[in-house]
């Protein structure tokens, strides 16, 4: 006999789960104690249940496994719901556990009570209430097949206080067989047809190849077929973006010329990517509903395909089999070295950065260019949501095994936690984390953690006092009404050093050759750059040339 905590803890070191984030409550206090003492699970205390939901996705972006959090009923469950949406939005394990009240008052409005299934609908992929210790088993199993099977995404489960403590009669449970669907081979046949005749041929590369053997045979298949690749939104950690046949990402802000090239492909194969709206530059990527060219859609969830975009060959399986699978050509392929050097020269054309000096401060995309200049060959980055962190997307040439941790779904408060889980996951690696003012103000506490683990992280903080994103929209729709998008800081400096950090401004350009030293420090780093307004701006002036 064990408690139903007991059991959980257990369960979730049988299926490799070596850590789990959160912040505590008198509502799994039975969970707490299980945790107690146990050699297997770390438990990181943070300081806020959406610095803790955060942290657990980007530990699962890290590992491959299920990121877990455990926050309390009501207000607790409420602030890690953003992680809830990142990880559906992201495609990212989750599992969640929500102490929940005592099992004889659900659903009697009692303190804090929530009805999660109402509350997540469908933000979550399932969402779970256990009443009866005896059903623990069975939704741990489920809880870890619908978070990593097809799409991946976020599981919710509420246990009542007193069922934590319950004492049941079950086995621990163990992990079951990986769903796997291999490719149907007369599909395959086709496929490879299409790619041995497509002159201008494009390979878009998403989230369903972000693990070792992804990145690995992603390479092999385009370098074996020369096909040029594509990364979907915010995944540039895909594929060297120096490799001859990197042809870019698609992002928040492409520029029409590289659209109107885009559109010549004769064959898009689009390979563990989801078409959203990012992704599909609103809809318009390939044309809908119909594409303009030929579409193959690969992806392990049959229920992303064909929802926006008529494919002409779909294949519901894992896109890393699939990849592998196509193996090499048995012929000559056509000459694309024409198409090839045109994606090129457009890519390193939007690469580019020429933003000048400003009156107000540095401008933030000079000071990307300077760290993506000097990163360690096996960094991780991690970037909050913002418009600071456009020219990362375009100007930091990602390498595998280099690292890009960063929320598809724009959330703030991402950057800071995400760093943190980073540097707990793998404490050798150097850990760069861009954030703007207003997401370090959101969960920059989470830097207690790196505090209390004595984290060597480099943050690097864009300090312009204005919420930029915001702000970019407002200038353009409304010039010169700036209500709402402005705020004023404390010193952000101070708080550096409040968590141990070295603490360095720049304020001007030529600050920028002290850069590269200090991320190659060996301590924590605090690095708050004046960040230039009128830089960010200047897309929407009149005149304005800068690409963000």
């Amino acid at each position: 006999m064990k408690t139903v905590g007991q059991l959980v803890v257990d369960s979730l070191a049988a299926q490799g789960i070596d850590r789990l984030f959160c912040v505590p409550g008198e509502s799994y206090l039975g969970l707490m104690e299980a945790l107690h003492g146990h050699d297997q699970i770390d438990t990181v205390v943070c300081r806020h249940e959406s610095g803790a939901g955060f942290m657990a996705l980007a530990d699962a972006r890290m590992t491959c496994r299920p990121g877990v959090a455990c926050v309390s009923r009501g207000p607790g469950a409420c602030n890690a719901a953003i992680a809830v949406h990142t990880a559906q939005q992201d495609g990212v394990p989750f599992i969640l556990f929500v102490g929940q009240v005592a099992k004889d008052d659900v659903r009697r409005d009692s303190f804090q009570e929530i009805d999660y299934g109402q509350m997540f609908g469908r933000i979550a992929k399932w969402t779970a209430e256990v009443t009866d210790p005896k059903r623990m088993t069975e939704t741990l199993l489920r809880a870890f097949q619908v978070a990593t099977t097809g799409l991946p995404g976020p599981v919710v489960i509420a246990v009542p206080e007193d069922v934590l403590t319950a004492q049941v009669e079950a086995a621990t449970v163990q992990p079951q067989a990986r769903v796997q669907a291999a490719p149907d081979p007369a599909a395959l046949e086709q496929l490879r047809g299409w790619l041995a005749e497509a002159e201008r041929p494009l390979l878009l590369a998403g989230s369903g190849l972000e693990n070792e053997a992804g990145r690995v045979a992603l390479k092999e298949l385009a370098e074996a077929w020369n096909l040029p690749v594509l990364v979907s939104f915010r995944r540039q950690d895909l594929f060297d973006n120096d490799h001859p046949l990197y042809a870019g990402d698609m992002g928040l802000s492409n520029p029409p010329s590289q659209l109107e090239l885009l559109r010549q492909s004769d064959l898009l194969v689009t390979l563990g990517a989801r078409l959203s709206d990012i992704t599909s530059q609103g809809y318009s990527f390939p044309e809908m509903v119909r594409p303009e060219m030929r579409l193959a859609h690969v992806h392990a969830d049959p229920d992303v395909l064909g929802i926006h975009f008529a494919a002409d060959l779909a294949l519901a399986c894992d896109p890393v089999i699939c990849a592998e699978a196509l193996g090499t050509p048995a012929a000559e392929l056509p000459d694309r070295q024409d198409w090839l050097s045109a994606l090129a020269r457009e890519r390193a054309r939007i690469r580019a950065v020429t933003d000048s000096e400003q009156p107000d401060g540095i401008p933030f995309a000079r000071v990307v260019e300077t760290v993506g200049t000097h990163l360690g060959e096996d960094a991780i980055v991690t970037v909050d949501a913002g418009s600071f962190g456009a020219p990362i997307y375009r100007a930091i040439p990602f390498r595998p095994p280099q690292r890009l941790l960063s929320p598809i779904s724009g959330a703030m408060g991402f950057g800071v936690p995400a760093a943190v889980a980073a540097g707990l996951r793998m404490p050798e690696r150097p850990i760069v984390c861009f954030v703007g003012d207003g997401g370090l103000l959101m969960t920059g506490s989470e830097l207690a953690v790196a505090l209390e683990r004595k984290l060597p992280l480099k943050v690097i903080v864009a300090e312009n006092k204005v919420y930029g994103s915001i702000l970019l929209h407002q200038e353009r729709d409304y010039p010169g009404h700036w209500t709402g998008t402005t705020f004023t800081n404390p010193d952000l400096e101070a708080i550096g050093a409040a968590y141990g950090c070295e603490v360095t401004r720049l304020e001007n350009l030529s600050d920028l050759e002290h850069l590269p030293e200090l991320i190659a420090r060996p301590g924590p780093q605090f690095i708050v750059v004046t960040s230039s307004v009128e830089a960010l701006l200047a897309p929407v002036r009149p005149g304005g040339k800068h690409e963000g």
